[in-house]
């Protein structure tokens, strides 16, 4: 005997992000709390620095610029890293997904070329002396015939 099944009512839908795109999403958060962390730390150490050091202003803008230029270093050697992990990336995608793609073409147009030789040769080419055999008999049937020009 068959049990009656009951409709289940849909679950509550809810816009769910794949496992990658909720990594991705904490890793843009903590991105931007170390930002705020980092700014917040330059503002308080350029404002301490400013406001302790007994000696002319030259020599503390001097001190801020060294440690500025430090950050900015720093800044540049993680976008290079950036820059080289995702030409690591391009170069798998042209490997791994683009080569096989280009070779699959490849074969398809050398078969098709095929194709075509042999269209031309086995149809093409009979049509065409046919053709070029009944010109030649109506030429002739009309040098015979003349009545009609």
């Amino acid at each position: 005997m068959e049990e009656a099944q009951t409709p289940q009512p849909p679950a509550e839908s809810q816009p769910a992000l794949p496992s990658g795109g909720k990594a991705k999403v904490q890793v843009q958060v903590w991105i931007i709390v170390l930002a705020v962390i980092l700014l917040v730390g330059l503002i308080a150490g350029g404002i301490f620095l400013l406001a302790s050091a007994p000696e002319g202003t030259t020599a503390k803008v001097r001190d801020i610029f060294i440690i500025f230029m430090a950050l900015e270093s720093l800044v540049l050697g993680v976008g290079l890293i950036v820059l080289i992990l995702q030409l690591a990336t391009l170069i798998n995608l042209l490997q791994n997904e683009i080569k096989p793609i280009l070779d699959s073409t490849s074969e398809t147009v050398n078969h098709l070329r095929g194709t075509t030789q042999f269209l031309s040769n086995n149809l093409v080419e009979p049509v065409l002396k046919m053709n070029e055999y009944l010109a030649g008999l109506k030429k002739a049937f009309d040098l015979f015939r003349p009545g009609k020009h």
